[in-house]
Parts: structure tokens; sequence; C-alpha cells
């Protein structure tokens, strides 16, 4: 009784938090998305960015960025949206001590006490950035990528 209910529960969550895809953020930003030509459409469903484009355009071809930097230049007030790439990277093993490890022999019925070592494998998280996009007054100036 407990596993569908789990079930259930799984798949309700899923359904009401969804995933941030490209239909469902141009769906948020319909009044945008209803003035942009065919081709800019199929631009942003491809996740292509251009110089010019503005926050929702941005936002409805790869959704939230990771952080948001504010700046003040000389020539005015910027924004950078920057995402993220993560992971856990390996970084070996770490020995915890041992374990008490006891074997009986089935025909004499002696007992042997052995100690195993005990260990973990401990993992770093890692970021890098994988795409800076600049905004000067709503507009996209300046995008970044690594090379690849």
């Amino acid at each position: 009784m407990r596993l569908p209910s789990l079930l259930l529960s799984l798949l309700a969550l899923l359904v009401f938090t969804g995933c941030n895809t490209y239909e469902r953020r141009a769906k948020q930003k319909a009044d945008v998305f209803a003035t942009l030509s065919p081709e800019t459409r199929t631009r942003l469903e491809n996740k292509s960015i251009l110089v010019g484009d503005t926050f929702d355009m941005v936002y409805i071809a790869v959704g939230n960025p990771d952080e948001k930097l504010q700046s003040t230049t000389a020539t005015g007030a910027t924004t950078t949206w920057i995402y993220n790439r993560y992971w856990q990277e390996y970084q070996g093993d770490a020995y915890d001590g041992f374990r008490r490890v006891v074997v009986r022999d089935p025909k004499t019925g002696a007992s042997t006490v052995y100690l195993e070592p005990v260990s973990r494998p401990i993992y770093t998280d890692r970021k890098q950035p994988i795409l800076r996009i600049t905004f000067t007054d709503g507009k996209v100036t300046v995008i970044e990528q690594p090379k690849t």
C-alpha cells in the first residue's frame, strides 16, 4: 500500500514542478513570445542567443541563470547572467578505521576474528561557468562562452 502512494506522490511532484522547458518558458512569457517572428522562435528553441536580444528572449531560450550580477560602469548599469555546469569530482577514498569480521569454521566450530579496513569515497563539488550574458539597457551586449 505504501509503494502506490509513494509513486503517486512522486508523479504529482513531477507534474506540479515540471521541467523548465522551452515550451513552458514560452507560455510563461506568452505576451513577448506572440510578438516574435517564426525565425526568432526557432532560433530561441535552438538555444541560440544574439546581441540585441531582450531579458525575456534569453529567458525563453535558456531559462533562469544560476547567478545574476549587477554592475555600474562609466557608460551605465549592466546586468550579467551566468549559467554554470555542476558536477562532483572523485578525490579518492578516506579510511575510517577497521571493521571486525568474525568467521566461524563449520568443521571445527572455531571462530577467527579479522579486521577489515573501512573506507568511503570522497567527492568535491565543482562548478564551471559555461555561459555569461551581459545586458545593457535591457538588451544583450556581450555573450561569453568558453571554447570547447
